[in-house]
């Protein structure tokens, strides 16, 4: 597959040319305050370099899901006026996102400046890749950028349909740092270690099937390790069981065997009577009767731990406990210190994973933080991102 990105887009020539910018500016706000600001530090560098080259850039991004009603509490006003405190520029905001008032904006635009379209879920073509939704994008650039890799597993009009309409289109600098950083799973150097953790085996059975030949270990965590272990018919007490999907957990540890690799389940596990932030828990071996697992316990912790240490390659998408309650948080972060402290090329993505790793401040010691879990979930498998494959050219 062959895209360009911006060091192309831009060595041709940009300046005064209308650049529409897709972004994934999905921030968390609450009464109209933004909770965190990752993802719009992340757009940053391709924006700065478009700016700085003199294109008259139109960002757009979606924020939750309003599923095409229009609702005020979700809307990118918030986000325009962080983007101008961090790009110490204004920032001009338009809504409608399309139409005649939106096509005036962007012409209206001079060399360097910047227009944030409102939330593009606000529309039902958005999400349904409407190509008269797409149409109307398009008709507000010249030149079309995807830096949103949180969506490019999406084929939306933003990301997909309007590539159909725009003669010059790039991936962004956060795009490609992404699929750059991705392909080492794909290609790792080995031993490859992949952390797998999150509630449900069917939410992730597609990259569980993926990952169980070709990663060396498969070590898994969460809620989904129970219905792992329970296949195997050990006592699980009244821990999350997806029973409908014994034979899943069966099928992926065969795999594994097949082909000489190594599964891990947990060894031991932090158990409380009820699901409560605040239920008295305990360490234990063997769970009993009356008692749900709610993280993996220390000794399964080490464990994954010093197989960080001897992987050359790690990969790790989602938590291995509930990790938004504190006591059972200690798993997610033990393992996210062993991912940091080790010498490999490591991967992290899924918002639990992330959010252990910068809670621990260890960011820094990562490779990679990826901002798309869903997309990097389904980019390991090898399959196609609709949002890259519309920029193939």
């Amino acid at each position: 597959m062959s895209v360009q990105g911006l060091e192309g887009l831009i060595a041709a020539g940009v300046r005064g040319q209308r650049v529409f910018v897709r972004a994934d500016l999905n921030v968390p706000l609450s009464g109209g305050r933004i909770g965190d600001d990752t993802r719009i530090r992340a757009s940053l560098p391709s924006l700065r370099r478009l700016l700085d080259a003199g294109a008259r850039v139109v960002l757009a991004s979606h924020l939750g899901r309003p599923k095409g009603e229009r609702r005020p509490e979700l809307s990118l006003r918030p986000v325009a006026e962080r983007l101008s405190q961090l790009l110490e520029r204004g920032v001009s905001f338009c809504d409608p996102a399309v139409g005649e008032a939106a096509e005036a904006a962007s012409r209206d635009l001079a060399d360097g400046q910047l227009l944030l379209l409102e939330n593009l879920r606000f529309y039902r073509g958005e999400e349904k890749n409407d190509p008269s939704f797409a149409e109307a994008l398009a008709a507000l650039c010249d030149v079309y950028v995807n830096d949103a890799f949180g969506t490019a597993h999406r084929a939306h009009a933003s990301t997909a349909g309007i590539a159909k309409h725009v003669r010059r289109v790039a991936a962004g600098d956060l795009l490609q740092s992404e699929l750059s950083h991705l392909r080492v799973v794909l290609e790792p150097k080995r031993p490859l270690l992949c952390l797998v953790g999150g509630a449900k085996v069917s939410d992730k059975l597609a990259v569980l099937e993926a990952l169980a030949p070709r990663a060396d270990v498969l070590a898994i965590g969460g809620a989904m390790a129970y219905t792992f272990l329970a296949a195997r018919g050990e006592a699980v007490g009244t821990s999350l069981v997806e029973h409908d999907r014994l034979d899943d957990a069966r099928r992926v540890e065969a795999a594994v065997a097949a082909a000489g690799r190594r599964l891990l389940l947990p060894l031991d596990h932090v158990v409380a009577r009820e699901f409560a932030a605040d239920a008295a828990h305990q360490v234990v071996t063997q769970i009993p009767d009356g008692f749900m697992a709610l993280d993996i316990g220390p000794d399964t912790a080490s464990l994954y731990a010093r197989e960080a240490a001897q992987a050359a390659t790690i990969f790790w998408n989602g938590p291995m406990g509930v990790f938004e309650m504190e006591a059972f948080a200690r798993g997610t972060e033990a393992v996210a210190k062993g991912v940091a402290d080790s010498n490999a090329v490591s991967v992290v993505g899924g918002g639990d994973s992330l959010a252990a790793v910068n809670k621990l401040g260890v960011g820094a010691d990562i490779t990679h933080l990826s901002t798309g879990g869903g997309a990097s979930l389904e980019y390991v498998q090898g399959l196609e991102l609709p949002g890259v494959a519309a920029l193939d050219r």
